[in-house]
């Protein structure tokens, strides 16, 4: 057991600490205030349905610590257990050249983490989403949609896999920079296509018809400037009940997407202030914004591998003889998660910050009490913590606590106007 080992045990074991900590408060927190409807929230959601929402997320919560406990598990088993070793092992036997068996490897890493994840998302899916009424998804629709993810992650991930060990062999030292400019222009690539090529593989969207909802909508679009490949409404409830909206996709390949079950939850009002929201995060900025952060982070990773992907002491310490550029990319990607812990609610305070201003701008554009309205529905359809805590919500969540976002929204109902 070399120093590294003891590093990464560390922060293994100190990550899933933290991890379940913070699971448990938010479970207790939940369950402490479960006969209890906050008084913001006491005219539009009663009591039922605040402990629905109250059980739900203790039962998440538990489900998350399982997870965080499995995975933890698995991490050690792949790494000083000798799983991954073992695999490169057999790949080594396979008398194909170093990309072919690296990329093999790399593939059939990934493949088995997939399967391995899969009776933890089973259940997530089939017992607590069935108990709380919202999953919709069949076994069959369940396997069918795995084969898909399995067949685009071959036929893409592949070519791309194999390109990266190729630089590695051949471009010399600075080989992580050219990597990271393909791994980049590969990103782009997959948010433009995305939109029209692989979401229709998994859902039918359709043109919005409403043509009161559609003329709202279009208005608002033009007074925001914004330009779209279209208004879709995608079949959100042959999986879930959850409702949600969203734009994707960029340049002249931008569409806005609403599930069908936020249609049929939400007034017109309602929808446009949603939208208005949607739009809130294109006027800011905040996809282009996200897009740079993660360029940059997905560069200093890049840079990260370049320098350990011929270090000894990585392969060792983390229990792989079988020393090669795939097991390095593969020990990488298992590894980061825990030593990259710390800088989640750093993410997390960024993107809610975000949330706020897009909130902001949605107010300027419709009037904020349909937000609420429409925020508020929302949290009692899909049976969203009312009582977060605090120090879970830093760390996890991307959108601000429900009672603090409605809290910040009311007050631009009682701010005072610009004469």
């Amino acid at each position: 057991m070399n120093g590294f080992t003891l590093v990464f045990l560390t922060f293994v074991l100190a990550t899933s600490a933290v991890l379940l900590w913070l699971a448990q408060r938010q479970r207790s927190n939940a369950l402490r205030y479960r006969e209890q409807v906050p008084e913001a929230f006491r005219d539009q959601i009663g009591l039922a349905v605040h402990e629905k929402a109250a059980d739900y997320t203790a039962a998440k919560m538990r489900l998350e610590q399982i997870d965080i406990i499995v995975g933890a598990l698995l991490v050690l088993g792949w790494t000083l257990a000798g799983g991954l070793n073992a695999l490169a092992a057999l790949w080594g036997l396979s008398g194909w050249g170093d990309i072919a068996a690296g990329t093999g490897l790399i593939i059939s890493a990934l493949l088995v983490m997939a399967v391995l994840d899969m009776p933890m998302d089973l259940y997530r899916t089939f017992v607590i989403e069935a108990k709380f009424g919202f999953n919709r998804t069949t076994l069959a629709l369940y396997f069918s949609d795995a084969v898909k993810q399995g067949i685009i992650f071959l036929l893409l991930g592949t070519p791309l896999i194999a390109l990266l060990l190729w630089l590695v062999s051949h471009a010399g030292s600075w080989w992580w920079l050219y990597g990271w400019l393909t791994w980049t222009a590969f990103t782009l690539f997959m948010f433009w296509l995305y939109p029209t090529v692989i979401a229709p593989l998994f859902n039918r969207f359709t043109p919005l018809q409403d043509e009161a909802l559609r003329e709202k909508i279009v208005n608002l679009l033009q007074r925001c400037g914004f330009n779209n490949d279209g208004i879709f409404i995608m079949d959100g409830s042959k999986r879930s009940q959850h409702g949600n909206a969203y734009f994707t996709g960029f340049g002249t390949n931008k569409r806005i997407v609403f599930f069908d079950t936020l249609l049929k939850s939400l007034q017109a009002d309602e929808i446009e202030a949603v939208l208005a929201h949607e739009l809130g995060h294109f006027k800011h900025g905040h996809v282009r914004k996200r897009l740079i952060l993660v360029t940059l982070t997905s560069l200093v990773g890049f840079a990260a591998l370049g320098a350990l992907i011929n270090a000894p002491w990585f392969y060792s310490g983390l229990g792989v003889q079988h020393r090669s550029y795939a097991t390095a990319m593969v020990l990488f990607l298992l590894v980061t998660p825990y030593f990259s812990a710390a800088l989640k609610p750093i993410s997390s305070y960024w993107m809610r910050k975000h949330e706020f201003e897009a909130d902001d701008y949605a107010a300027t554009q419709t009037n904020a009490r349909n937000l609420i309205q429409a925020l508020v529905k929302l949290y009692k359809e899909n049976a969203a913590s009312l009582t977060p805590d605090s120090l879970y919500s830093a760390y996890h969540d991307s959108h601000p606590p429900a009672p603090i976002r409605i809290s910040h929204l009311a007050a631009k109902l009682s701010a005072p106007t610009a004469s």
